[in-house]
């Protein structure tokens, strides 16, 4: 086809705006879009072996990388494999573009049993995506694609899809001239109401024993927290606000939010500031953790505001923004207890000392592999028991852009997590661990990796069964284990059959050097840690205490 038609526009736009690698699934709804990908040449295409795999892998990209990520399905079916890589993306705020079909506009929404034609695909976009656009006429098209865009890096960032039917995806168009200097850069978040913003410097001016805590909002504001650390302020953070400074730095806690040490610090801090963080039941054992008396919070959505924990201050406004203006405010005007610093590194020192002591057999493993890691490699992660204890706590971090796991705690999209992490790596090694079970339930990407070569280790912590499961039926449920024992492939001939390198871990003394021959192997390389062989990570899972608001 010659001329310059939607399709050419979409590839064109991806290379605009700065995404230079893309994922997905060709399929008789995207060829027009995938086509002009491919004649451009600008823009590498990764194919996926499902669609729930390509949007995973945009998802680690974006994260990886600071910026939009995307990916193609096909229409019906195929965008219906899509949601749970949407609902994951949104659980992290990561902006990324979701491109799928339609069927031609003269059967849309006619329900004519046309190739894919499916009851309300926009309807189910729009309930697993930020937002979900139809692009309805060919000249839409470039007017659809920057707000998806805009609204995609805009606070809370999150997955924007956008369906296009396959008559306006050929129909030719002009090229628009726009083209030549378009930019879509993340809008500047706003600080807030001064008023409100003058409150809240008057009430962290008077604390001795100042603590912030830092989600997921909040993790692009290095430079602010580190003023306000220098003030005296001591730091804590959700997961996926991880090393929104450098988690080596004395004045932070980490991802130790909620240990029976860090409970007891909260109960001398006299002020804690939320920032940009959700206070999740996930991570406050469903509310119970007892946090300091007085808090405030600051979030640039307004219906956050005694959502979990009750506040004495809610201040609406871009985290990083806010915390700048913060800073501003409190030059001069803090005056900690002097002590304040020596209480955060003790309780540092003896949260990790007893957490450590509870791993068993792999206490020693946070610090094998940050040993053996470069130390900015992507550290990618899926819901396995090893994760979830230290995985998420214990292996220290520099930067956000290193930490990448299921926020949403699904089970298996850690592998593609570290394919896609690999091409937005920028260079960096892409180090990522999975359980046997979540490994199965997307085992098909090897071959992703086997074809496209991306610079990863793959760690497979194999207990031969769903631990996690294990452990939550071993305390609720009589010990049965119905149903937790799926059987799997040989992994070491599974990596042959893909032709990749493979190293085989039976005890923790051979986990350092085997790990460091996978992280020395360039492109792909899957290790088998044999858990049945290490012995088994003691039960991390509680039953939790009845919930009570606070």
């Amino acid at each position: 086809m010659s001329g310059y038609n939607v399709g050419d526009l979409v590839a064109e736009f991806l290379q605009q705006v700065g995404v230079d690698t893309v994922f997905g699934v060709v399929s008789v709804h995207n060829i027009p879009m995938l086509d002009a990908i491919g004649r451009r040449n600008a823009v590498r295409v990764i194919g996926a072996r499902g669609e729930m795999g390509a949007g995973h892998m945009a998802d680690a990209y974006a994260r990886a990388r600071g910026g939009l990520g995307a990916f193609f399905t096909s229409t019906g079916p195929g965008a219906a494999n899509a949601p749970g890589a949407l609902v994951e993306a949104r659980f992290a705020s990561s902006p990324i573009l979701h491109f799928t079909g339609q069927t031609a506009t003269a059967n849309l929404d006619k329900e004519q049993g046309a190739v894919h034609d499916v009851m309300d695909q926009l309807g189910m976009l729009k309930a697993t995506s930020k937002a979900a656009f139809r692009i309805r006429a060919p000249e839409m098209a470039l007017g659809v694609l920057m707000k998806a865009a805009t609204e995609a890096l805009s606070h809370p960032m999150g997955p924007v899809s956008i369906e296009i039917p396959i008559d306006v995806q050929r129909a030719q168009i002009s090229r628009p001239t726009m083209l030549d200097n378009l930019k879509i850069e993340t809008p500047k978040g706003d600080a807030g109401d001064p008023d409100s913003l003058d409150v809240l410097a008057e009430m962290a001016s008077q604390a001795k024993r100042p603590l912030i805590w830092c989600g997921t909002g909040a993790r692009h504001a290095r430079e602010a927290v580190l003023r306000l650390t220098e003030m005296g302020f001591g730091v804590v953070t959700s997961v996926n606000g991880r090393a929104v400074i450098p988690e080596t730095h004395p004045m932070t806690l980490g991802a130790f939010q909620a240990t029976p040490e860090v409970e007891n610090l909260y109960q001398t801090v006299d002020f804690m500031l939320i920032a940009g963080g959700r206070l999740r039941g996930h991570e406050t054992r469903d509310l119970a953790l007892q946090l300091p008396e007085m808090r405030a919070q600051i979030d640039v959505d307004p219906s956050a505001c005694g959502r979990t924990y009750s506040v004495e201050h809610f201040h609406v406004g871009d985290a990083s923004e806010a915390l700048s203006a913060l800073a501003d405010r409190l030059e001069g005007r803090m005056k900690v207890a002097p002590d304040w610093a020596q209480d955060l590194a003790t309780c540092l020192k003896e949260t990790r000392h007893n957490y450590r002591k509870q791993l068993g057999p792999y206490a020693d493993f946070p610090e094998i592999f940050r040993d053996a890691m470069p130390s900015d490699a992507i550290w990618a992660r899926d819901v396995t028991m090893n994760n979830t204890t230290w995985g998420n706590r214990c292996l220290q971090l520099e930067n956000p852009s290193q930490n990448i796991y299921p926020v949403g705690a699904a089970i298996g999209p850690g592998f593609q997590f570290g394919i896609g992490a690999a091409f937005g790596a920028n260079g960096r090694k892409t180090v990522a661990i999975t359980g046997d079970g979540g490994f199965y339930l997307n085992m098909t990407e090897l071959w992703t990796a086997a074809q496209e070569k991306p610079d990863v280790a793959i760690v497979i912590f194999n207990d031969a069964g769903y631990g996690v499961i294990k452990d939550i039926q071993d305390a609720l449920y009589g010990e049965r284990h119905y149903f937790a024992d799926p059987i799997g492939p040989d992994l070491e001939g599974l990596a042959k059959l893909a032709g990749l390198p493979y190293f085989r871990v039976s005890s923790v003394n051979e986990m350092g050097p085997q790990l460091k021959a996978a992280i020395a192997t360039e492109g792909p390389s899957l290790v088998e840690v044999e858990m049945t062989k290490i012995g088994k990570l003691p039960r991390y899972y509680q039953p939790p205490p009845y919930a009570v608001k606070k």
